[in-house]
Parts: C-alpha cells; structure tokens; sequence
C-alpha cells in the first residue's frame, strides 16, 4: 500500500546473477526527509540494491513505484526524482569543479538562466566555492567526494542513494563528509537512502537502519530499537582463548553478570556490529 509522503515504495524486488539470488524479496519504503541506512558486509546486496533502485540494472522480479508510479513505465519520471553517488568518483579530472557541475546542469536540462546561480549554491554549500575554477585533479579525496555528492543535488531531487561514499577516506575526511550528508538531509530536506558497511556511519546518520544479508533484509528498525532488542550492554569476556559476549537489558543487570566472571571481563553498549553479529554470526570486514 502506498503510504502518504511515501517517496519509495520497493514490493519483492529480485536479482539473480546466475543461480546465485543477489537480492532475494526486498521490499521497504521511504517517506520525504527520511535518512534510511542499508547495512551489511560485501556480497549482502547493497550495491545491487542501488543498481536496482536506479535503473543501472533491471531486476528479475518485483516492483519499484516513486510517488505511486511504477519506474518501468515512468523512467524519465522517476529519475528526475533521483540523485545517485557512486562509489567510485566519476568526476572529470581535467575539467574544473565548475565545469563538472555545468556539464550536470545541461545534462539535466536546468535552464541557462538558473546555471550559475545553482552551481555557486553548491559549491558554497559543500565549501568548495573558492576552488570553483580549479582543475579536480588537484583536490584531495574529500573534495572530490563532496563535489559529487552536491553535484547530485543540482536538479534537486526527492532522493538521494549515496553508496558506500566514505569507503576508503580518513576518520577525519570521514566525519567531514557525514557533516554534510546530515546538512543535506536536514537543511534540504532531501531523503537518503545510505549503503554502508562502516557502523558508526549508520549510528551516527540514519533515523532507520536495515540489516541486509546474503540479498534479503534480515532487521529493519532504529539503531537504538535494534540494539535495545539484542540486549543495550554487553559483557565481553575470555573463555579458554575465545573472546565471548553476553547481553543484558540493562547494565546493572550486566554488572551483576560482570562479577560472576572469572578473568578477564567488561562491560559496554551495544553497537550496531553486535546486533549484525548476532542475527547472522558475522562479522562486519571493511
């Protein structure tokens, strides 16, 4: 059913490459403003998922509707609605960043009238204003992927699927970049949906979080939600050589655990990582 302020609405979505199903049933949705995060390791579906969402990819099964429509019959439709960061930079090195977002705007039809205006609005909006005459080969890593991001955002769309787009960058770059993911969803209001497999991306950014395993969504909830049902504290310990943990509901309830412990043994909360360890029994490598 479509919901009021639903941007997307995904029913049984399928992808088989072979007799391997990359993405198994997925269906979720997105409202207007929502920052929705798809977690999981390499394999799980993620970037599939994106290709599927985006028209890079048909699927074998199932249906995508932008505002009640479906995207195989509306294309052009849906994907005036759509901003896409890839993983993988895909900027033109030897033109300036101006140029990258001009050549954005006329792909996107933005009148000539409305170009400038709009590409100086995102530079300054990804603080970039001052290197608008500078050849993108010269930036760092930072600046390229905020360059992308904005230049997603000239034909303003509806929503925005940024995949995996800090893999590979410093801790400092990192949380640069979540700075302005979070302005982009808070001051434009655009909805995210966000691909990662870095935990505090998705505990830092997103109101939901979807766990995504081998192709099909196995959790789907709050990050604070997700860890509440696991169990908020955990008790981290070593049994003969074997790192262990144990949750609890409350960390006076882990204390007291705590202290029937032989060895080595602390408390702490949950992460997001835990909850994945626990539905699918494994761990997150990045």
């Amino acid at each position: 059913m479509q919901l009021n302020n639903t941007i997307l609405t995904v029913s049984n979505l399928v992808k088989n490459y072979g007799a391997k199903p990359a993405v198994s049933d997925l269906s979720l949705g997105i409202r207007e403003g929502e920052f929705l995060g798809l977690l999981g390791p390499n394999g799980a579906g993620k970037t599939t998922t994106i290709k599927l969402l985006t028209g890079l990819t048909k699927p074998d099964g199932g249906d995508i509707l932008y505002f009640g429509k479906s995207f195989f019959s509306h294309p052009k439709q849906a994907k005036e609605l759509i901003g896409v960061v890839p993983q993988q930079s895909n900027l033109d090195r030897d033109l300036t960043a101006f140029e990258n977002l001009n050549l954005h705007a006329i792909l996107h039809n933005i009148p000539g009238k409305l170009r400038r205006g709009k590409i100086d609005e995102a530079l300054d909006f990804a603080g970039l204003l001052e290197y608008g005459n500078k050849q993108v080969k010269t930036f760092s890593g930072g600046m390229k992927r905020r360059l992308v991001i904005v230049r997603s955002l000239l034909h303003d769309p509806k929503i925005l699927f940024l995949d995996e787009p800090t893999v590979g960058l410093d801790p400092q770059i990192r949380r640069n970049l979540w700075d302005l993911v979070y302005r982009v969803n808070q001051v434009k209001k655009t909805a995210i949906l966000l691909t990662t497999h870095y935990i505090e991306e998705a505990e830092k950014l997103c109101q939901r979080v979807k766990i995504i395993n081998s192709g099909s969504i196995i959790a789907d909830d709050t990050p604070a939600q997700l860890k509440k049902e696991v169990g908020s504290f955990v008790v981290e310990y070593l049994d003969q050589e074997e790192r262990k943990e144990r949750f609890f509901a409350s960390k006076e309830e882990a204390l007291a655990a705590l202290k029937e412990i032989d060895g080595e043994a602390k408390v702490r909360e949950a992460t997001l990582e835990d909850v994945f360890i626990k539905l699918t029994g494994r761990r997150i490598n990045v």
